[in-house]
């Protein structure tokens, strides 16, 4: 359930479906995401009965998503109080989630709105892995945590604004620290994971970088485009 609390703070929402003429509220949670075959496993898990849906996209090049909305209110209430709350995007409060389920939470942050993948500098094979928010303070604090468990240096905090004006975070990390952010997250052999991402930090394990001597160029070209804003 770390995991899919990680999830759906990454990629869901709760919204407040209508307000009852008794004053109390009743909330509605939506995931949205394109991986049919991983959101099928989390409705399993959260033992919800409501059916998936499909919506069209232009972002995603298959032209659509998948999606299942949820308004079992014993699962949103406990949402709402672990942390995930109505117009989660603008809410700076963390998500409480007990250390030894964190390296869960970490992975189904990473699965919702997480990227990993390999390139090449000067013929050099190298790794970047990058989680990605609206949720300033959520960014903050999964950055302090997870670096901590970690035992390397924060990561700068680094600000991209979209097309339609909308401030989104990102924190990023390199080779050595990818090696240890795969063996944090999949330390458990998990059974809830996106198969793809995961297949790239098992092939860069498989990669021969032998006699690779660190050069002095700029290894993160294109970073002054973006606006530092927390170090």
């Amino acid at each position: 359930m770390s995991y899919v609390l990680g999830f759906i703070s990454a990629d869901g929402s709760l919204g407040i479906k209508r307000i009852k003429k008794d004053g109390s509220k009743q909330y509605i949670l939506n995931i949205t995401n394109k991986e049919l075959p991983l959101l099928r496993k989390i409705k399993k898990v959260m033992e919800a009965y409501q059916k998936i849906g499909v919506k069209p996209s232009g972002y995603n090049p298959e032209g659509k998503y998948y999606f299942f909305q949820c308004g079992q209110q014993e699962i949103c209430r406990d949402l709402f109080n672990l942390g995930i709350k109505p117009g989660k995007t603008f809410n700076s409060s963390s998500v409480e989630v007990p250390q030894k389920y964190f390296s869960d939470f970490v992975r189904g942050f990473f699965d919702g709105d997480g990227t990993v993948y390999i390139y090449k500098v000067n013929g050099i094979p190298q790794i970047k892995a990058s989680f990605k928010g609206y949720n300033f303070g959520l960014i903050t604090d999964l950055n302090q945590k997870l670096c901590r468990c970690l035992d390397i240096l924060q990561k700068t905090i680094h600000q991209e604004i979209s097309r339609k004006g909308k401030a989104g975070y990102y924190i990023d990390f390199y080779i050595d620290d990818c090696e240890k952010l795969a063996e944090f997250m999949y330390r458990n052999n998990p059974s809830l994971y996106l198969p793809r991402k995961r297949r790239i930090f098992e092939k860069w394990k498989l990669m021969k970088r032998r006699h690779y001597i660190k050069q002095n160029y700029p290894s993160k070209i294109g970073w002054h485009l973006n606006q530092k804003v927390f170090a």
